[in-house]
């Protein structure tokens, strides 16, 4: 016979089960806590649970699950028995519940006022009947679909296999239940209890991923983001060892490997890191891969993806860190790995290499490349790679520096000089910053899509043929030019043909921008040899557009929109933080995504030994240093450009640049005191112009001359202040 006891048990176990449908409307529930005069720290402590919690629950984003719903439902029904509610409430249906701030559309539908109840009831009695008690693994009740404006809908809307978003943070509460946080406030209960059984999960219920960007791109896998606690539930380490830190894994031997081979699952080469791809063998033509982003191993690098300074994403709350993450999906793509390889993917999204073509006289699809794609590997350019190529093994004593005359030195501006009796007469020095100059830069440029064409014998410049030249412009002086009637002292500005700033001595190796700017002053130009492209292409125009809208559409949701005045832009951006943090980190990952983006063109070896080895990233088709020197060449050149026109404007000249910071000085401590304008106050025609949109400026930061003087002094001569100029210290160097 059973005891007492062991009755008792079962009966408060049905009691309990009876309770899961047995709760008001999440806005009754938060009536009765303010009734009572209770905050939601003091039911959390009582039911040992979280603030933001019991939040969600009233908000109805969340439901509580077992055994902490039968107990919540015991507090809500002794309020309602304390304070029933009023009779002019009854009537009323409970209102929609709130969207994120990053989500807009339409909200829930209540039910017609007709059908609540008309006259005074208890609590319990005006509660809902109750429903069928959801799947494990299905939607929470009250948790939100994803409604997203603009980009954030496109996808999820279209494609109902992924109605659920890319993404999902993985968390799990002190119970040990896991949750799924997706996108627009939706959260799903997981069943799995182990590695494999949530990436089968993944693939087989979650309804996670992305379609591609384009016809004939692959749709992007879906990416699970654990965080601590996941990674405690899961048997994860808390953190990398040493070791393995130097690995980029646990090591094979780890439980966790071992239970994904028996699973039948698979890991990449790089194996079970902070970026961890693990798949089961294709089906016909549809992948089954999970990429799991494991935040407290680093996956998401600060200095990328948060405050360096105030680290964010450790203590943020998994529905936040969707939406940050979901929102970046949306505007640029789901995370690949740093910023810096989601930019390169981003290329390549948008311009596949391949597409299906149908074979006439058999009638298969087979593929084919696409023309304005990078397709292949092709022969590298010794003047084009950096020191650690294999390609150079032999060719130079072991602690030999190239010369320009040797190696392709297309790079940003690192140049200051002294300031002048009159320009120390000004009080500041202003520092204005261009947005986004690098994507900028890559916007309408022709780049190569095929291998390098050798000339020889003096061959005739080109500007339409991307590619590297070997020529002297030397003789090209910039002293005194004549820009629109008007004398420019060019030696007061830095020379458009080296990062330094120094007029060239000697024949040198200079992209087809570089070249075509010193034909653009006038100047005759005679290479000595070159490597061009034959086929080229605007192969980074979708790449921009894409960055750029979402760079756009992030600063309007902080408030900084195109149709500002420069008084009103400046303002906008000075407060464009507080307005929204989330949005904030949101904007430093886009400008990232596009500054590494272009340094991986040609990235460099990560120490591989020995020294001339090949290193993973030369097997890619988009491992071309060709492309990135265009690029740079560009920025450099079309800077220059703007100084050229700013000195003709208003007689006004740099001190410093560093990359894509400009100094000048100021008599007051605003780029607005020292900006030239026509007298109908417009920016004048050329120069740099205040505004959200890349390649437009915004305000870096303002020190006084004084300042400068003093530095100068203390670190003994002349050095590029540009970057120390920053009312931001957070801020990156260049974007």
């Amino acid at each position: 016979m059973p005891t007492e006891n062991e009755l008792f048990s079962a009966v408060d176990a049905l009691l309990e089960e009876v309770a899961q449908d047995d709760l008001p409307s999440p806005a009754e529930r938060k009536r009765l806590r303010e009734a009572a005069g209770l905050s939601q720290d003091q039911i959390a402590k009582a039911l040992k649970s979280r603030r933001e919690t019991i939040g969600n629950w009233e908000s109805g984003e969340t439901e509580p699950r077992p055994p902490k719903r039968a107990a919540y439902a015991r507090l809500l029904e002794g309020l309602a028995a304390r304070f029933p509610a009023p009779a002019d409430d009854a009537p009323a249906a409970a209102p929609a519940p709130v969207l994120p701030e990053a989500f807009t559309g339409p909200a829930p539908v209540p039910a017609p006022a007709a059908e609540a109840p008309t006259s005074p009831a208890p609590a319990a009695a005006a509660r809902p009947a109750p429903a069928a008690k959801p799947a494990a693994s299905s939607r929470r009740p009250g948790a939100k679909k994803a409604v997203a404006k603009k980009t954030t809908t496109a996808a999820a809307a279209a494609d109902p296999r992924f109605e659920n978003g890319p993404l999902a943070v993985i968390d799990a509460d002190t119970d040990g239940q896991v949750s799924a946080y997706c996108i627009g406030g939706l959260v799903l209960d997981v069943p799995a209890k182990s590695i494999p059984a949530l990436v089968d999960w993944t693939l087989t219920e979650a309804r996670l991923g992305q379609a591609r960007l384009h016809r004939n791109g692959r749709d992007a896998d879906p990416i699970l983001v654990l965080t601590a606690a996941a990674l405690e539930r899961y048997g994860l380490p808390a953190a990398l060892s040493e070791e393995e830190r130097r690995h980029g894994r646990i090591a094979d031997s780890h439980k966790v490997v071992k239970q994904i081979k028996r699973a039948g699952l698979q890991l990449t080469q790089r194996g079970f890191g902070p970026w961890a791809r693990v798949y089961r063998e294709p089906e016909g033509s549809k992948r089954r891969c999970v990429q799991l982003c494991i935040l407290p191993w680093n996956a998401l690098d600060a200095r990328e993806w948060d405050k360096k300074d105030d680290p964010q994403l450790p203590t943020m709350h998994p529905a936040d860190l969707a939406r940050y993450l979901g929102l970046y999906a949306a505007r640029v793509m789901t995370p690949r790995g740093s910023t810096a390889t989601t930019g390169l993917e981003l290329m390549t999204a948008l311009r596949p290499p391949t597409r299906a073509q149908k074979d006439e006289a058999t009638g298969e699809f087979k593929p084919a490349f696409n023309d304005d794609a990078l397709t292949a590997r092709y022969d590298v350019v010794e003047c084009e790679v950096p020191d650690e190529h294999p390609v150079l093994k032999g060719k130079f004593a072991r602690h030999h520096m190239r010369t320009p005359a040797e190696m392709l030195m297309e790079e940003p501006y690192d140049w200051c000089r002294p300031l002048t009796d009159e320009e120390c007469a000004n009080q500041f020095l202003v520092a204005v910053d261009i947005n986004m100059s690098f994507a900028a830069a890559a916007n309408g440029l022709t780049v190569g899509l095929n291998g390098p064409t050798h000339l020889t014998g003096n061959p005739k410049f080109d500007a339409s043929l991307p590619g590297s030249w070997l020529v002297d412009l030397s003789h090209v002086d910039l002293s005194r030019t004549r820009i629109n009637d008007r004398t420019v002292d060019g030696d007061r500005l830095p020379s458009p043909f080296t990062p330094k700033g120094d007029r060239p001595e000697s024949p040198a190796w200079y992209a087809t921008p570089t070249v075509a700017y010193a034909v653009e002053l006038g100047f005759d130009v005679a290479p000595i040899e070159a490597y061009v492209r034959t086929q080229t292409g605007r192969y980074l125009d979708a790449w921009y557009k894409r960055l750029r809208d979402a760079y756009v559409e992030t600063m309007a949701d902080m408030g900084v929109t195109t149709d500002l005045t420069d008084q009103e832009f400046l303002e906008a951006m000075a407060r464009r933080k507080q307005v929204d943090p989330t949005m904030a980190l949101l904007e430093t990952a886009i400008k990232a995504t596009a500054k590494g983006g272009i340094g991986k063109l040609r990235q460099r070896s990560r120490g591989q030994v020995p020294y001339y080895e090949e290193y993973p990233a030369l097997k890619r088709e988009t491992w071309r240093p060709d492309i990135r020197a265009a690029v740079l060449a560009n920025q450099r050149v079309g800077l220059h450009r703007k100084l050229m026109k700013t000195a003709a404007a208003a007689d006004l000249y740099p001190v410093a640049i560093g990359t894509d910071a400009i100094v000048y000085p100021s008599p007051g401590p605003s780029p607005l005191d020292v900006l030239p304008h026509t007298p109908e106050g417009k920016p004048a025609p050329g120069t740099f112009r205040l505004g959200v949109s890349p390649g437009m400026v915004k305000h870096q930061g303002t020190q006084t001359v004084l300042w400068a003087e003093q530095q100068f002094e203390e670190r003994g001569g002349v050095f590029n202040i540009s970057n120390l100029i920053k009312t931001d210290q957070s801020a990156g160097e260049g974007e």
